[in-house]
């Protein structure tokens, strides 16, 4: 029975997941081909904390791959938080390409507030 994982998630933007991977302090991604546990996948490789295998994120599908045995191989919170900063990292690179300024608070509970001013007000 194969363990791989495939999520759609709709990580495309290869900027936005090396911003993430770089506030996380992980290594920065590898393209290419990577081996898991039940195949091989082709994307940017992205090494969570005390994962045996890596997080592959296809960008040109937005499908994430991994295979972590139902957490024994890897912690799923750590990709929930590599999910979170990819949309901050998303949300502030597409705001700022459109001229908007951003804020960042993050909040009591792990959230992240973000706050994009838009000429004449708040988003």
């Amino acid at each position: 029975m194969s363990h791989i994982v495939t999520v759609k998630s709709d990580v495309r933007d290869a900027a936005a997941v090396r911003a993430a991977c770089k506030r996380l302090g992980l290594a920065e991604p590898v393209q290419g081909t990577t081996r898991l546990f039940s195949g091989e996948v082709t994307g940017l490789a992205v090494q969570l904390p005390d994962w045996v295998y890596a997080l592959v994120c296809d960008t040109t599908t937005g499908q994430l791959h991994f295979d972590t045995f139902s957490g024994r191989w890897g912690d799923k919170r750590h990709l929930e938080r590599f999910l979170q900063m990819y949309a901050v990292e998303k949300s502030r690179l597409e705001a700022r390409r459109r001229g908007h300024l951003v804020t960042e608070q993050t909040l009591a509970d792990g959230s992240i507030k973000l706050t994009i001013q838009v000429a004449g007000g708040a988003v």
